[in-house]
């Protein structure tokens, strides 16, 4: 196709009134509209072309207003022949132009605008220049849901159509000039050098027979007269679900990319809000939020976390504090959760005390306290991929167990938030009894220096515990992956003490390596009671039996272990567990448990011992069958034979083993 040359276009006409170039635009549309139906390129589709047509005869129209006189005077000047047209149409009856040769100059300018158009609208689009506007979609007209086509012809309008679409863009203009304009050779050559055209006498003499000239006055090329048929239904509704999730998808992203902070709203990583009530409302109001005085603990009847003050360098933001009341009555999506075993993750009944806001290695963390649990709220320094929320049940605490509280864990260490009466931290691993307690310097809001977690690789070649001093006692608690730490104490059932000596230190380094056992169990103490000794057979020694409580906040589930230690041994062996059972423990002060031991000599036996209620124990099972008097047994017994053990307490009251 010859593009239209730009660079060699003649001067354009003078331009008409904006008036007279509409009121051609009315009168001749029909016309005008078939001329750049016929210039248009086919590949473009009848429902387009026809579109199109329609466009480029509406913009048409002059950008500015001018005179009328000097632009009738300019238009004979610039438009030779434009009187032999009108006496050409006066010969053959075709009024196109009203009266006067200011209606020609606005038909004629309209004419040489839309043939203009339509030549550009062929062209190919390229990347070397900025498309003209004639070859971007129109704007307007538009239609939707409908396919629109010129009604069809006979045999010959389809080979005339056929025909055209083997010509380029001039030559299909020649033709319409020449057909629809009715305008003699000479005339042809004008208007399209004016159009742009580099060769009009190549685009002329291509044009085709005149003698067909009358078939372009058919319907099959009248894109005014109209047949409308439906789109492709099933495909249009698959485009609309498409465009309605995107659009779904669009809105979501704006209101994602409007939230303030850089994507986190007021709310934080919260839920939307599930109601409106009053009393939950108050309990989010970061300005309700509980804060005790700095001293209260030391005069109030009670100490627990209900006395421990405000702490950190961020208690008063209140917008990290809404977020993490948000977050805790309505987590969302984002917000990594957990609670210790029987904690409600529910939001606070009321407005919660405050404990701990501020920064912690690279998180901000705040701690919350609604008088049954404690709440652990985190959020990234920078960035708002996600939150944690950890809750932990601290109903009845009191100094004894309200000691510190888990601030982070990071890199296999552990920064605790240690009670405003301790007076002294220190840091003592349990398997080495021996040496003395590594102090530790409080940060100004009692938080810790980060300590290494209890057998952080998963081997136990040491386990550390924190020792704190304060009203004149020291206490031994340790991390067992909650939020609140695990208090240690030895002794008889009702007689615990805290593991602060040196022979009950020496028994915790023989079972401290049993303690992931309980871990993440939510619980509270765990007291280690020795509670008898054996001589072995064949005079191997004295065994000490042990027997380990692990008491829930929750008050059930309690874990108890029976362990063995045989003479020389650096770690104590698990001869018994149970869950939920009240053994060990104050409801009852006892335990039985029994192991089959070898001895050097390679002989086994079957040892058994009880607390100091038993009065007699026997065993049967297998080969072994034999009972005795006192608190201890031990019989032979074949390697892996299974035995039932039972014993009578000083009462008479039958008791089982423990796990039996």
């Amino acid at each position: 196709m010859t593009a239209p040359d730009t660079a060699t276009r003649p001067p354009s006409p003078a331009t008409p009134d904006v008036e007279q170039a509409e009121a051609a635009i009315v009168e001749h549309y029909p016309r005008l509209v078939r001329l750049a139906y016929l210039v248009l390129p086919p590949s473009l589709g009848r429902h387009r072309r026809v579109l199109t047509a329609h466009s480029l005869a509406q913009r048409a129209l002059p950008r500015g207003r001018r005179s009328g006189g000097k632009a009738a005077a300019g238009a004979r000047r610039g438009l030779p022949g434009q009187r032999s047209q009108r006496g050409q149409r006066g010969q053959r009856g075709d009024r196109r132009g009203g009266a006067g040769g200011n209606a020609d100059l606005g038909y004629a300018y309209v004419r040489l605008q839309v043939l203009r158009s339509a030549l550009e609208a062929g062209v190919p689009l390229t990347f070397r220049a900025l498309p003209r506007r004639s070859r971007l979609p129109a704007p307007l007209p538009q239609v939707w849901g409908l396919r629109l086509y010129p009604r069809s012809g006979g045999a010959e309008e389809l080979a005339l159509d056929q025909w055209l679409a083997t010509l380029d863009g001039p030559g299909r203009a020649a033709c319409a000039l020449r057909a629809l304009e009715r305008l003699p050779e000479p005339e042809v050559l004008r208007v399209l050098a004016a159009a742009g055209v580099a060769d009009p006498q190549a685009a002329v003499a291509g044009s085709g027979d005149p003698a067909h000239d009358p078939l372009f006055a058919s319907p099959e090329f009248d894109p005014c007269v109209l047949q409308a048929r439906p789109t492709d239904l099933l495909r249009r509704r698959r485009f609309g679900r498409a465009a309605l999730a995107a659009g779904a998808a669009l809105a979501v992203c704006g209101a994602l990319l409007a939230l303030p902070g850089g994507g986190w709203g007021a709310d934080g990583a919260a839920a939307p809000p599930y109601a409106r009530n009053a009393a939950v409302e108050q309990a989010l109001d970061p300005a309700k939020l509980i804060r005790v005085a700095p001293a209260l603990w030391r005069t109030s009847s009670r100490t627990g976390f209900s006395t421990w003050p405000a702490r950190g360098d961020r208690v008063d933001d209140t917008g990290l504090l809404r977020r993490a009341l948000a977050v805790w009555a309505r987590p969302g999506a984002s917000v990594v959760a957990s609670a210790t075993p029987g904690t409600p993750p529910g939001p606070p009944m009321g407005p919660p005390q405050l404990l701990f806001a501020g920064t912690v290695d690279q998180a901000v963390v705040v701690l919350l306290y609604d008088g049954l649990r404690v709440v652990r709220y985190a959020e990234p320094r920078t960035g708002t991929s996600v939150a944690a929320l950890d809750f932990a049940r601290t109903d009845g605490a009191s100094a004894e167990t309200a000691t510190g509280l888990v601030l982070s864990r990071v890199d296999g260490n552990v920064r605790y938030l240690i009670a405003p009466w301790a007076s002294g931290v220190g840091l003592r691993d349990l398997l080495k009894p021996g040496e003395a307690t590594v102090p530790l310097k409080l940060g100004p809001d009692g938080v810790t220096p980060p300590v290494p977690s209890p057998a952080p690789a998963g081997n136990c070649t040491s386990w550390n515990a924190l020792s704190l001093t304060g009203d004149g006692s020291t206490r031994l608690v340790t991390d067992l992956g909650e939020l609140t730490p695990a208090r240690l104490t030895s002794g008889a059932p009702g007689a615990e003490r805290d593991a602060a000596e040196g022979g009950e230190l020496g028994d915790w380094s023989r079972i401290a390596c049993l303690l992931p056992s309980v871990r993440s169990a939510g619980v509270r103490t765990v007291n280690a009671w020795t509670y008898a000794k054996q001589q072995l057979p064949e005079g191997e020694g004295t065994a000490t039996w042990l027997c380990t409580r692990a008491e829930t906040w929750t008050g059930v589930q309690d874990r108890v272990q029976a362990q063995f230690l045989p003479p020389g041994a650096p770690l104590a062996a698990q001869a018994a567990k149970a869950e939920g059972s009240p053994a060990c423990g104050p409801r009852e002060p006892r335990v039985l448990a029994g192991v089959l031991w070898k001895s050097k000599a390679g002989q086994w036996y079957a040892l058994a011992a009880g607390s100091a209620q038993f009065a007699s124990l026997s065993a049967s099972g297998g080969a072994v069958n034999g009972s005795a008097t006192g608190n201890r047994l031990a019989l032979k017994a074949p390697a892996g034979t299974q035995v039932e053990l039972s014993g009578k307490l000083t009462d008479g009251t039958k008791a089982r083993a423990l796990g039996q």
